[in-house]
């Protein structure tokens, strides 16, 4: 496996190159700005990407996806829900002061069940709303590892006050779709450092009175 993590855009979000190392294709999640040093980085790995993929679509995570779209020519992947907010990120803007680049339509929107391709590394995509309607997160089972979003994060869950969001909806999808993950499972969140489904079950002071 590749993976490569790296901190961009304005609000510093989390963005993963993640792929096959044996064919060096890769997809590039929440790429929330620095479009040339991604594209860099990815041309470093001598890697190509295949897909753009969003777990949500709040301005901070796909700031740099016009850029890097037009550089790489990968499709972009959203979840067939989050629609509305897609459509919402230039008011999504406006509220932080912050000018956020047109975004191309997505070629390809994901559901529950849906699988996520580079190469031989596979992704498999699970609908977890409540940060936003359409939040997803993206799990390597071979691999244990959980891309996530704004969904959880060390520590602490996504916030809820955003259109669409709900707090009731975003316990249940970490109860019922996150945390019957394995414990080991690592967590890549939208911001902040990694942690695992364990840990969180344990010790989130969020989440721990729905495990």
């Amino acid at each position: 496996m590749l993976l490569q993590i790296m901190q961009v855009g304005p609000l510093g979000v989390n963005c993963y190159i993640v792929g096959d190392d044996a064919t060096r294709q890769v997809v590039v999640i929440d790429p929330g700005g620095h479009a040339r040093q991604i594209n860099t980085t990815v041309e470093n790995l001598r890697a190509r990407v295949c897909g753009i993929v969003l777990t949500h679509a709040h301005f901070d995570h796909l700031m740099g996806v016009e850029a890097l779209k037009r550089a790489t020519g990968a499709p972009l992947l959203v979840g067939a829900q989050e629609k509305p907010v897609l459509e919402s990120v230039e008011r999504q803007g406006e509220m932080f002061g912050i000018a956020v680049p047109p975004v191309p339509d997505p070629e390809r929107w994901l559901s529950e069940g849906d699988v996520v391709e580079a190469g031989n590394f596979k992704l498999q995509v699970y609908e977890v709303p409540g940060h936003s309607p359409g939040s997803i997160a993206l799990y390597n089972a071979d691999n244990a590892i959980v891309f996530v979003g704004d969904v959880l994060m060390r520590g602490t869950i996504g916030r809820t006050d955003f259109p669409g969001g709900s707090p009731e909806v975003l316990l249940r999808s970490i109860r019922t779709k996150l945390y019957t993950l394995p414990d080991a499972t690592q967590v890549y969140s939208g911001h902040g450092p990694m942690t695992t489904i364990g840990e969180e079950k344990l010790l989130n002071p969020f989440t721990k009175n729905y495990v």
